[in-house]
């Protein structure tokens, strides 16, 4: 992002702290001027809810700014190949604003 090095793995511990939170995957998507933003594609335990600045307010408190995903993308579940690895390929897209 930008020249900064950012690593998924970081962003992704900071989330999963969150009591909220089943499983996250954070990945770089495309942007025009800075090269990639981050972005959180998150799924939240059964009867939970969050919205997007919860789970930034989340990782401000932990991470330095341009750390914090610029995206939080909420998904029922992520992508799996079937050895059970994430798909992050199938992530790295701006979402739609809605």
């Amino acid at each position: 992002r930008g020249g900064e090095k950012i690593y998924c793995l970081e962003v992704e511990n900071v989330i999963m702290n969150c009591p909220k939170v089943l499983e996250v995957a954070v990945v770089g998507v495309p942007d025009r001027v800075l090269g990639e933003q981050v972005k959180a594609c998150v799924a939240l335990k059964p009867g939970e809810s969050a919205d997007e600045e919860e789970i930034k307010d989340y990782c401000i408190a932990a991470l330095a700014d341009y750390k914090v995903p610029k995206f939080v993308e909420f998904v029922e579940s992520l992508p799996r190949n079937p050895g059970g690895k994430v798909i992050k390929a199938d992530l790295r897209y701006v979402p739609e604003k809605k």
